[in-house]
């Protein structure tokens, strides 16, 4: 009875945050920013490109008139040719996290970037760095003797971590070599101490989820959308800059297909069908991975009421 009057203690000292993941074009910046206005709050993005500067139609954006409707955070961080990743989007959204909280503003956490969202509530695994001597070495062995050497190798070296990674996984057989010869300790038991170590937040996860039918007519709609917007416009303004093409943020959906039709390699005509056709692919592949959490709260986009419900009660009786 002592211990779990201790861990409702330490559960109510975790800062709660209420987070909107799923797949695109499924409304998440609608429902955040009614969120945000029913309950006094503000909004942390976690977008991987919404992060960049410039890159407004292609990312959908939160346009001005919505960043007025409800205070945006992470939204502009970097110009396009500037690094940017998940552990330094981590770090910057504990800070605003931190301060939000401090000023007793609900925080709501909206966006289709699992691994960012991943990397703020459970942070990042520590993992010794990249020697790239040793890298190199692991490299010369797949090439001059086959990845079913390898994976005898880490059979020999770390067991646990032959079992789960498949001997065809040339890339995860060479991380999971390198970690257990500089650490000292499998891959493995980094990820499970990982999953262990408990999180400074308390979440409420809401995951919005249309049937597939109707979520392909979303993306086909919005990428018209985007393409009667401006897009091109915006993709010829980035390169004016000076922005190269081979850009991370600008190898990305929309931007690379818009790019291809610019340079002559993709014809008006197949422009909007092959934005939606590969947004599509990203969407499924944001299903796969945002149903994996199995403390979610799913509602169709429309039941906006329901979820205002589930999290008033997730926020306490002051909300």
């Amino acid at each position: 009875m002592k211990s779990n009057g201790s861990s409702n203690a330490n559960s109510r000292k975790r800062i709660p945050l209420v987070v909107i993941g799923s797949p695109t074009a499924t409304g998440k910046t609608r429902l955040a920013i009614e969120l945000a206005k029913t309950f006094g709050g503000e909004i942390l993005g976690a977008d991987s490109l919404q992060v960049y500067r410039c890159l407004d139609i292609g990312t959908a954006k939160p346009t001005l008139a919505q960043r007025r409707e409800a205070v945006h955070h992470l939204i502009d961080v970097v110009n396009p040719d500037e690094p940017f990743n998940a552990a330094m989007y981590a770090d910057l959204a504990g800070r605003v996290i931190a301060d939000l909280n401090q000023a007793g503003k609900p925080i709501i956490v909206a966006g289709g970037t699992g691994l960012y969202i991943r990397a703020l509530l459970r942070g990042i695994i520590e993992t010794p760095p990249v020697d790239d001597h040793l890298r190199a070495y692991y490299k010369d062995l797949v090439r001059r003797y086959g990845k079913t050497h390898l994976h005898e190798l880490l059979k020999e070296r770390d067991p646990e971590a032959a079992l789960r990674i498949h001997p065809n996984d040339a890339i995860r057989m060479i991380r999971a070599l390198e970690v257990i010869e500089q650490a000292g300790t499998s891959i493995v038991e980094l990820h499970r101490r990982h999953a262990l170590a408990e999180s400074p937040y308390r979440v409420c996860r809401i995951g919005l989820t249309l049937d597939r039918g109707e979520l392909k007519d979303r993306i086909a709609r919005r990428t018209r959308q985007m393409l009667e917007d401006g897009l091109l416009d915006e993709v010829r303004g980035l390169l004016r800059r000076g922005y190269a093409p081979s850009l991370k943020p600008l190898q990305s959906l929309g931007y690379r297909q818009a790019i291809a039709h610019l340079e002559g390699r993709l014809d008006q005509s197949a422009l909007q069908e092959a934005i939606s056709r590969e947004t599509w692919r990203y969407a499924k592949r944001q299903m796969t991975w945002f149903g994996a959490a199995a403390d979610t709260h799913w509602f169709h986009p429309d039941s906006v009421g329901e979820v205002l419900r589930v999290v008033r009660e997730f926020l306490g009786p002051h909300q």
